[in-house]
């Protein structure tokens, strides 16, 4: 029996693993297959867990779907540090490894929707601020950087700079400054999938630059978008075919 195994992030705020769950059971019922939510940290249950429950019901054969916007530490070093640990438990399972969703189409056109939806002010000189988590591995800023000229495009030639929140430079709050202070308006878009702490962060910095009289918004984390569900399906599809090449 095949089955799907989703691991989110984790987040110290509930309201986040409460989006996550949400979304994920939205999401997991378009394939019609047992599934269970797991996290990397901060909330349970973890995927030694969600592997267990998968494999009490009955799944000989496991699609791992990382809950991820784009490839990086999690992707590459600890999610499948954590598989190799409990592998040994399972010597007969099957494991198919999803990718993170990455950089496909319909989530450009959803970030474009995310930016509308802050209702630009018409005749002003804008800049879009993309803002990403950061991380380390060179994977991270080369998507980031895609993701932001098709974003550019999208937008028919807006500018969109990039910042972020840790790891990389130039950092979310140095790059805000600038732009606030370069153009009339500054549209920041931060490339989150949930709510949560990082979230909260940039929600505070937009608002206390519109007290002292700058003019920005913060657009929606992404979130439910329709186009969130159908790159995550897809990806698992992707996963799933690997499962039926392996049988």
């Amino acid at each position: 029996m095949k089955a799907v195994l989703y691991v989110s992030h984790g987040s110290r705020r509930k309201a986040a693993t409460r989006q996550a769950e949400d979304f994920l059971h939205r999401a997991a019922g378009a394939h019609d297959r047992p599934y269970e939510i797991c996290y990397l940290e901060l909330a349970h249950p973890d995927i030694t867990e969600g592997m267990r429950r998968l494999v009490e019901k009955g799944a000989d054969a496991v699609v791992v779907q990382p809950v991820l916007l784009l490839s990086a530490g999690h992707y590459y070093k600890d999610i499948p540090e954590e598989l190799d640990r409990i592998s040994g438990s399972y010597p007969e399972l099957t494991i198919s490894y999803g990718e993170p969703l990455g950089v496909q189409d319909n989530i450009i056109k959803a970030l474009a929707e995310r930016i509308q939806e802050t209702n630009p002010p018409v005749g002003k000189e804008t800049n879009i601020l993309l803002v990403g988590r950061g991380s380390h591995h060179p994977d991270t800023p080369a998507a980031v950087e895609k993701i932001a000229g098709r974003l550019g495009e999208e937008m028919s030639g807006t500018s969109v700079d990039v910042c972020y929140l840790a790891a990389l430079s130039p950092r979310f709050f140095e790059a805000f400054q600038r732009s606030v202070e370069a153009y009339e308006h500054t549209i920041v878009v931060p490339y989150l999938w949930f709510t949560g702490v990082l979230m909260e962060e940039i929600q505070a910095v937009v608002h206390q630059a519109v007290q002292r009289g700058y003019s920005a918004a913060a657009a929606h984390h992404l979130q439910d978008h329709p186009a969130m569900e159908q790159s995550l399906q897809f990806r698992v599809n992707e996963a799933l075919n690997k499962l039926s090449r392996v049988e």
